[in-house]
């Protein structure tokens, strides 16, 4: 130990020192700053993304958790799980989407968990000015959609949307309901199994029965059940999430009644699809119900020797088209993205095995504003060059 006339000693120098050179205090000052700015860093990456996000939505009082146009099971699951773990924090949460809810699987999950989702078309419907934008990351389908900031994003499809304050896109992920999974395990959630009730957990958080049940079926439609585009991570989540799945509501989701017309198109798409090497493209006409388009594509994607496949089809004058790829010189969200891009009011894109797009009608106003037909027969020869990479 060193002795007050020691210290006093030390003391002394240092006073001198700093008289003497007192560009070297600035040094030793900005280097103990510089210290205590690395550590901070190195500990803020060491915070998972899950407790960042648990702790950005302690922070509001409500949120709105707003899904693409149209939303699938992925887009529901994830909002479902980011708006129950809003409302373990005491944050009112709202769930909404623009466009309609009309694949029959798509009902039934609505349906067998009770969702409560709010329908929105302007931007004034948004439930609270903190955004969470789930399974997109950039607002659309609803006027004012470019005006809208969003909070925060989770998604996993490429794009160059992000929040303000919290950003998680993770391309590598087969479902956005992967990602929330993950927040909820980070969080350390318990699932509640459906024969128990949350009370009778020990943790502060858990995954409910329902959020739980959502998310694995959000998982297993976007990897085609952990056969296409999942990776490990995809995997670990529909382990953890499993414990908490109600097996009877699973079933009810995933096998209600088929709507007849998707039979009928699916029937059309297959008797007149036209073939080139191993692409095909399917012209099913007018529908109804455009979800029809997409199931129409998976099933034609299974026929013997088809590598690829578009289907068109026509609704209110837009046309609408769904790609399947297991082929892997075809990138099919890159090759409908080409076709469409170069034709006006053309829209398209995706991933590398299932894209979509469409094409709205073009008013010339020197025809009495009467729509210009698409030539349909040289969209699919376009179709048909895109996929074999002549683009």
């Amino acid at each position: 130990m060193w002795s007050p006339s020691a210290v006093d000693d030390r003391l002394s120098q240092a006073e001198v020192l700093a008289r003497e050179s007192p560009e070297l205090v600035v040094v030793f000052a900005v280097g103990a700053l510089v210290a205590v700015v690395g550590a901070y860093v190195v500990f803020r990456a060491r915070r998972t993304p899950g407790v960042r996000f648990r702790r950005l939505l302690a922070d509001h009082d409500e949120i709105a958790v707003l899904m693409h146009p149209n939303p699938d099971p992925d887009a529901m699951s994830a909002a479902l799980g980011v708006a129950s773990l809003a409302e373990q924090l005491d944050v009112d949460a709202a769930v909404q989407y623009p466009g309609q809810i009309r694949h029959q699987e798509n009902r039934a999950f609505r349906t067998v968990l009770d969702l409560d989702l709010e329908p929105i078309e302007h931007v004034s419907d948004l439930a609270a000015e903190s955004v969470v934008l789930v399974d997109h990351n950039e607002p659309r389908g609803f006027a004012g959609a470019d005006g809208v900031l969003p909070l925060a994003v989770v998604d996993h499809h490429p794009g160059d949307g992000a929040g303000k304050a919290f950003t998680d896109v993770r391309t590598d992920y087969g479902a956005t309901a992967s990602v929330v999974a993950e927040y909820f395990e980070q969080n350390k959630a318990i699932p509640v199994p459906p024969d128990k009730h949350a009370s009778e957990t020990d943790s502060d958080l858990t995954l409910p029965t329902n959020t739980a049940t959502g998310l694995l079926y959000g998982i297993l439609t976007d990897t085609k059940h952990l056969t296409v585009g999942a990776s490990e991570p995809d995997f670990a989540a529909a382990a953890y999430v499993y414990p908490g799945v109600d097996q009877d509501r699973l079933d009810r989701i995933a096998n209600p009644a088929v709507d007849a017309e998707v039979l009928e198109v699916k029937a059309r798409a297959i008797a007149g699809r036209r073939i080139e090497g191993s692409f095909a493209v399917a012209d099913v006409g007018g529908v109804n119900n455009v979800d029809a388009i997409p199931q129409a594509a998976d099933e034609l994607i299974q026929l013997e020797g088809v590598s690829a496949v578009v289907v068109i089809g026509e609704r209110d004058e837009t046309v609408h088209l769904s790609g399947r790829s297991r082929d892997d010189r075809v990138h099919m969200g890159n090759a409908i993205d080409a076709v469409l891009s170069d034709r006006e009011n053309g829209n398209g894109g995706g991933h590398s095995r299932m894209g979509g797009g469409t094409i709205a009608p073009a008013i010339d106003p020197t025809e009495d504003e009467e729509p210009e037909s698409v030539d349909r027969d040289r969209l699919a020869d376009d179709l048909f060059r895109a996929l074999a990479g002549d683009v």
